[in-house]
């Protein structure tokens, strides 16, 4: 009997442990329509990849992606995914600036660097290493899982020709959110917007021009309306990332948790290729369409720069006063981007 039950033991011992195949649900957010890079990620590219880690495990998950504002509008995407209506969404912290303020550092360091890869593996570095930047999601109720939303170099859209600051006087120019504040020194109107509004306003006369990246002005017909298109280098920017839910994510299994971080690793690497490519082709097209593209003069770009205020420093100082740590953000990311060969044309950090 003694024998028996050591066979039996090493029976049991040498026995595939089966764990029971799940299928898991997932609403999805997001205030864009799916014509953007940051929701196209999703269906071509996060999904899969988190459905293909899950099968190692015998389990799927199926998302619903609403899309377009039908839940959540642009900015609403933490604040749904923190209540409960969806489970994950791209959150859009550029829009969402009184919560996740430590995320806006690029956006109030102008002029650091026009390198999208660069800022984007950068900004999800960060995300991993210092955990300020991680509390900001969970403080309101949401998981920072990456896929980073890259903006490539943004640059200046008018229905009037450049050539120097001179030209922007009494202009009325849109800008997203803390971008409105590189209109400072210009003389130019600044005036809060968005991509979903842009095109329509500028051709009913609302605006004189736009405050936009040229992988978004195609797709979003920009150049129709606003043919002349100024680089002028302000920098790409990190705008947002795939978020979840913290209760729903902190209650899924080990393996789960790691599908949907490998997903937004897969997303992250095809957003990037993919923006690369679509800035290049941006350009031809709408050359070939009848824009006109300038570059900016060094002289102009320096004047500019020279005459904004210097609103990072107002940024982390206010963030520094409500117990979050911006001046250290702020430097730490200033000092990240001058090791990596960035040449600001203000040291925002240091002034």
């Amino acid at each position: 009997m003694r024998g028996l039950s050591i066979v039996a033991a090493a029976m049991v011992a040498a026995t595939p442990i089966t764990v029971s195949a799940e299928t898991y649900t997932a609403t999805v957010v997001t205030g864009h329509p799916p014509v953007f890079r940051w929701v196209r990620m999703l269906d071509e590219a996060f999904y899969p990849a988190v459905n293909a880690a899950l099968q190692d495990h015998g389990h799927e998950m199926v998302f619903d992606g609403q899309y377009s504002g039908t839940i959540a509008t642009v900015g609403e995407e933490l604040e749904t995914v923190e209540v409960g209506l969806a489970e994950l969404g791209v959150c859009s912290t550029l829009f969402d600036p009184a919560k996740l303020g430590p995320q806006n550092v690029t956006y109030y360091t102008p002029f650091v660097s026009d390198d999208a890869r660069e800022v984007g593996l950068l900004m999800d570095r960060l995300h991993d290493e210092l955990p300020e930047l991680r509390q900001a999601y969970l403080d309101n109720g949401n998981t920072y899982l990456g896929a980073p939303v890259i903006i490539d170099d943004y640059l200046i859209m008018t229905n009037f020709p450049i050539s120097s600051l001179a030209d922007l006087e009494g202009r009325r120019i849109a800008a997203p959110g803390a971008a409105t504040n590189w209109l400072t020194g210009t003389g130019a109107v600044g005036v809060s917007g968005n991509l979903t509004t842009y095109y329509n306003e500028l051709n009913t006369g609302v605006y004189d021009g736009v405050i936009v990246f040229a992988s978004a002005a195609l797709p979003g017909k920009l150049h129709e309306v606003a043919p002349y298109i100024t680089r002028a280098g302000l920098g790409a920017q990190f705008a947002g990332g795939i978020c979840a839910n913290s209760d729903w994510y902190d209650g899924l299994p080990a393996e789960v948790q790691e599908a949907l971080l490998t997903g937004a690793d897969a997303a992250r690497d095809w957003y990037m290729a993919d923006l690369e490519a679509a800035v290049e082709n941006a350009f031809t097209v709408m050359a070939g369409a009848g824009a006109t593209i300038t570059d900016a003069p060094d002289e102009m770009r320096q004047a500019w720069a020279d005459g904004m205020e210097n609103a990072a420093a107002e940024w982390a100082a206010e963030l520094d006063a409500r117990g979050e740590p911006g001046t250290v953000i702020l430097g730490i990311y200033m000092d990240a981007m001058r090791a990596v060969g960035a040449t600001p044309l203000r040291d925002w950090d240091k002034e």
